[in-house]
């Protein structure tokens, strides 16, 4: 059976990279579902709009009538993915990956369908894999194949450590394409080397490679460096419908159509003709729909032209006890959620985006929380501070 044109227009639209374009269309043409493979280490507790990326390539797949294998990197999360990193990154405690991996189960089912996904832990293959199985899964790699990695090579050139486990994700993130016996496996493009390895040694086990799909990577709210919590420029699933909005507004113009490509089904036409604040509107309003309803989306659109455009405070504040009397602007700001870190805290006061009913406030400031007060930081988050008791 052929692939329909409309079919393989939804499954490559906003691909990076597809290896190989004749593979897929033979694997498509099969008449069995395809198992889809999606691995993510659960290391840090929220989903962000650009795993969202991935995760709706995942839904069309599955839209087609194609089987998601969504595997929890419970085991791989002990090493840490090195791909991008200039250093090691550092051991997550076991009780962080759990808990991390409970909020991605709750989180991932916003966007892909329930019944036609197969959640795993890689722990449940690797964890029995022994030293002999490790043994043999080394075999199917070089250093110098390693070394081939952009990052591990200029790490190895500023003679940056590069440890011996590291070498060993690549390779177990492959063996769980062995596992499943996976058909296509997505990524982001900066995960290519790891997809590959999955793909040839699927093959050095006597199995049918899997297909390798890349996807971009989606620049944050800086339009400059990559969407990540540690950046601070990113949008979570977990976001009010409010504060999806105004970080969909705060996006620079110029990425407005990767956007509307990668995370919608806009018309890309369409949405290029018009005004560009009508075009980032609709945008905004589409993406909460996908999370959050129609009705919610509607809101928050409504609430941001009445807060920025009219120079009005949200109708609905939320509360907030702190936890002492006099606390540090920062740690309050962390603590409140209005901050991801310190650094980010600081970085913000320093820009002069915090205010405390209406003035602004410097970093080093100490608070006196004897009444209450209204902490604001940028124009979309605001927060009613209660009397400490």
């Amino acid at each position: 059976m052929t692939v329909s044109a409309d079919h393989w227009q939804k499954i490559t639209r906003g691909c990076s990279e597809i290896i190989s374009e004749a593979e897929l269309k033979t694997k498509l043409s099969k008449s069995h579902p395809l198992k889809i493979k999606l691995g993510v280490d659960p290391t840090a507790p929220d989903l962000h709009f650009g795993h969202l990326v991935v995760l709706r390539k995942l839904r069309t797949f599955q839209d087609l009538g194609h089987q998601i294998e969504f595997i929890i990197g419970d085991f791989t999360a002990r090493i840490g993915d090195p791909s991008g990193q200039s250093v090691t990154r550092p051991t997550l405690k076991p009780q962080e990956i759990w808990d991390h991996a409970k909020t991605y189960q709750d989180q991932v089912f916003r966007i892909l369908k329930k019944e036609a996904t197969q959640v795993q832990f890689n722990s449940t293959w690797l964890n029995v894999l022994g030293i002999p199985g490790l043994l043999e899964l080394a075999r199917h790699s070089t250093v110098a194949q390693m070394l081939e990695r952009a990052d591990f090579k200029a790490r190895f050139e500023k003679k940056t450590d590069i440890s011996l486990l590291e070498f060993y994700y690549p390779l177990l993130q492959g063996y769980d394409s062995v596992a499943i016996q996976s058909d296509v496996e997505l990524g982001g493009t900066d995960q290519k080397f790891n997809l590959l390895m999955g793909r040839d040694i699927q093959r050095d086990y006597k199995q049918e490679p899997q297909v390798v799909m890349t996807m971009p990577l989606l620049e944050g709210l800086d339009g400059v460096k990559k969407m990540s919590k540690s950046y601070g420029n990113y949008i979570a699933f977990n976001d009010s419908p409010q504060d999806k909005f105004g970080k969909v507004m705060s996006v620079p113009d110029a990425l407005m159509p990767k956007y509307a490509e990668l995370l919608t089904d806009l018309d890309l036409s369409k949405l290029k003709a018009m005004h560009p604040k009508e075009a980032k509107v609709l945008l905004a309003k589409t993406l909460i729909e996908q999370f959050d309803g129609a009705e919610a989306a509607e809101k928050a659109a409504a609430e941001f032209e009445r807060v920025f455009s009219k120079g009005e405070m949200p109708e609905e504040i939320p509360s907030f006890k702190p936890s002492e009397l006099t606390p540090k602007l920062i740690d309050l700001m962390v603590e409140t959620g209005m901050a991801p870190s310190k650094k980010e805290a600081r970085r913000l006061c320093e820009q002069g985006a915090v205010e405390l009913d209406g003035l602004r406030q410097s970093y080093d400031a100490q608070l006196n929380l004897r009444v209450e007060q209204i902490l604001k930081v940028g124009k979309r988050r605001v927060v009613r501070l209660l009397p400490f008791r």
